[in-house]
């Protein structure tokens, strides 16, 4: 009985085991076969090229991509990390490098907001900072998701990525708009919700930088950051949203390159060789059983350390499993290959290694593989899905932090209202989206007093600070003077202080007589778009802050704000559009254009209040010297009948009352149409009916002989005291 109740508590004490290793596939035993027989079947020289992974760049072009070929036959690489290039290119050479390996490698990218972060032509979502303004948990869930999507489909098993950085320091060079925010819960919840978004499409997650890069001032690409923290402080807070992952099956832990004093006593001893950080906290304490991977080991924070140990050693030693990006591959292997030869690495620490990497691999697929299908890639990675999901995102992240008077949204758009543009970036989108809603002018100026002179009809100034949205690391700050105009405008005029880049840029800012500021976070089109539709009140705003700007504006400041009876406008897909059948529109009047039915025109689709479709043809005149633009002025009255009954009509179509084939007796089945009665709706409304187009009943009104307007119609007289009707 007491061997019964002791293999009892071995199966339960397994089996709890077995559920907290990340690196467990579903069908246990066949990985087991399966890495087992890969194992031995390895020299210990392919064993160890195992531990390795190399960046590439197809970018690069084909005399490297044969470089790498022979790398990966000569070092028996365990891994690639892919970087510049486009998606074909990428997808063809992955196809081509898993073909020649040995052992299917183990694919991997830095993609924290996507695929695009590396690729040309591939999709990107906003930054993590972005979706840390968001409040539906869901959006970072389906972020994660699609990104999982995208590196399935070009054949990456594992994404670097999230960054659980709690950022904490505004100065952070590195970290920055890549962390979810300041505050440990949200980080926590957001990288949770992310990490199972890529879990659900079978791609393995990496949490980054252990055990934190959030409170750094300097870069480790440079050199080696310093986190003078209490270990206390370090678990209760840089530590957090780790614990969380660990739980949820996290598949890969990052370490980072920095000295922490309280962790690690020897001084300048990067964390990615620390015994002390790696195998006694994360892998004992944290209680970690997933891939360790080490940051790039060519950066300056672990190039740079000295020590009679070869860096690659020390890291395996430490506990790390993958090496990552090492500063000299045949270097490296030549270092791990004399340690084990000399000792210094057991074959067992060799073995427990590159026995978790074949268990990820199997994990992911790589016992099975398939070539990557490059038919409509770039497509598949492109898609309106994920469109839309930005859109949301961008949307729901845009954050109200002040809105003194209630200013926004702008109610009275009958007062004179100036856009002035300030930072380096683009601006035009916005400025177009506020032109939607009323005339509003842009401002060029000179000097201050010839600006404060210009604006002085103008009761609201609009102010768009605009940054480059091409990397999360700039500072994006304010210049001095347009620090000095804001502070000079703000004092005379309601300011509306738009900023397109991270909150961070109002650190340096009087914000006191600001009337209601915006932060928008990155500069985009949508960013831009959604942005002029808050203004005005189409859009509600709806984020909060993910860090503290000052005291005044703390992490979650937020105000919300409701919307107004105007037009928003939004991709087709959100309102469930035929997308094919709005596409086919641009041939119907391209058609008409060239058979001169119309020298131009201008298409709107709207929709509850939400325009879908706002797109412009051609030209004024048959004499194509000016093109229709999108605020192009029209004579709408010859086709008040159209706008008057389309929308009725098309209303009664979507309850079903009439279909394409109603005849105008089915519409009015009480009168009497005689000959009428069989007209078909849909070929009266194309004029395809045989209806006379205009009956001039005017002519009834003049004198037959001279055509003077009769008497009995016409008075030449005023008439007083006229009633409307």
């Amino acid at each position: 009985m007491k061997f019964l109740k002791t293999i009892l508590f071995f199966l339960l004490f397994s089996a709890f085991s077995f559920s907290q290793n990340p690196l467990v596939s579903k069908d246990k035993i066949k990985q087991e076969v399966w890495v087992d027989s890969v194992y031995n079947s390895l020299s210990v020289d392919q064993k160890i090229g195992q531990l390795f992974t190399i960046w590439v760049a197809t970018k690069q072009g084909p005399d490297k991509m044969k470089e790498i070929s022979s790398i990966i036959r000569k070092n028996h690489l365990g891994g690639l990390i892919f970087s510049l290039g486009n998606i074909k290119e990428q997808a063809k050479y992955t196809n081509q490098f898993q073909s020649i390996s040995k052992v299917p490698l183990l694919i991997g990218m830095d993609a924290e907001w996507g695929i695009g972060m590396r690729l040309d032509d591939a999709f990107s979502f906003p930054y993590n900072m972005t979706l840390g303004a968001v409040n539906d948990e869901s959006l970072i869930y389906n972020v994660g998701k699609r990104i999982g999507v995208h590196a399935k489909r070009i054949g990456v098993h594992i994404n670097f990525a999230p960054v659980t950085d709690i950022n904490t320091n505004p100065n952070n060079p590195i970290i920055g708009s890549r962390s979810f925010g300041e505050d440990k819960f949200s980080v926590t919840n957001k990288s949770l919700s992310y990490l199972k978004g890529m879990q659900s499409e079978g791609i393995m997650g990496s949490a980054k930088h252990f055990p934190g890069h959030g409170d750094t001032s300097t870069d480790s690409h440079k050199t080696l950051p310093i986190i003078n923290f209490s270990a206390k402080r370090i678990n209760e807070v840089e530590l957090f949203p780790y614990k969380k992952l660990i739980d949820n099956n996290l598949s890969s832990v990052m370490v980072a390159h920095m000295e922490v004093p309280s962790l690690e006593k020897e001084p300048k001893m990067p964390s990615t060789l620390s015994k002390n950080i790696i195998s006694k906290l994360l892998k004992k304490k944290l209680k970690f059983e997933g891939l360790v991977i080490t940051d790039a080991m060519d950066m300056k924070g672990v190039v740079d350390f000295n020590k009679n140990q070869s860096a690659d050693v020390s890291a395996l030693l430490a506990g790390n499993d993958i090496l990552l990006m090492p500063d000299d591959l045949d270097e490296s292997t030549k270092s791990i290959r004399n340690a084990i030869d000399n000792g210094i690495i057991s074959e067992k620490r060799l073995k427990y290694s590159v026995k978790k990497i074949l268990m990820a691999k199997y994990k992911a697929g790589l016992h099975d593989i398939n070539e990557i299908i490059l038919d409509n890639i770039v497509e598949d990675m492109n898609s309106d899905v994920d469109k839309l999901l930005f859109e949301e995102i961008t949307e729901k992240s845009i954050t109200l932090i002040k809105n003194q008077s209630d200013i926004i949204p702008l109610k009275d758009i009958s007062s004179k209202i100036a856009f002035l543009e300030m930072g380096d970036s683009n601006s035009d989108e916005f400025f177009k989206m506020l032109n939607h809603y009323t005339k509003v002018d842009k401002v060029d100026y000179d000097s201050k007093a010839e600006l404060l002179k210009t604006l002085k009809p103008y009761k609201t100034v609009i102010v768009g600070f605009h940054k480059s949205n091409k990397s999360p690391f700039d500072p994006y700050k304010f210049s001095k003077s347009e620090r000095e105009i804001l502070e000079l405008l703000s004092k005379n005029k309601n300011v509306v202080l738009n900023v397109f880049a991270k909150p961070y840029a109002l650190m340096d800012v009087d914000m006191t007589n600001i009337s209601s500021i915006l932060v928008s976070y990155q500069n985009n089109v949508t960013a831009q778009n959604k942005s002029a539709q808050i203004i005005f009140g189409a859009l509600p705003a709806l984020g909060k802050l993910p860090v503290s700007i000052n005291d005044n504006y703390p992490v979650h400041t937020s105000i919300k704000t409701k919307i107004l009876d105007r037009l928003s406008y939004g991709l087709p897909s959100s309102l469930n559009f035929d997308l094919e059948k709005l596409n086919s529109i641009d041939s119907f009047v391209e058609d008409a254009i060239e058979k001169k039915m119309t020298p131009g025109a201008q298409i709107l689709i709207s929709k509850n209040g939400k325009v879908i479709f706002n797109k412009n043809y051609g030209y004024k005149t048959y004499d194509k010297n000016e093109p229709i633009e999108w605020n192009s002025i029209y004579d709408l009255a010859s086709l008040t009948k159209i706008l008057s009954s389309v929308p009725l009509l098309m209303n009664e179509f979507e309850n079903n009352s009439i279909d394409e084939e109603s005849t105008l007796s089915d519409i009015i089945p009480d009168l009497n149409l005689m000959d009428k009665s069989n007209l078909l709706l849909k070929e009266m409304l194309a004029h395809q009916s045989g209806l006379y187009p205009w009956i001039p009943f005017y002519k009834e009104t003049l004198d037959s002989i001279n055509f003077d307007p009769k008497t009995s119609f016409y008075s030449k007289k005023k008439t007083k005291n006229i009633l409307f009707l």
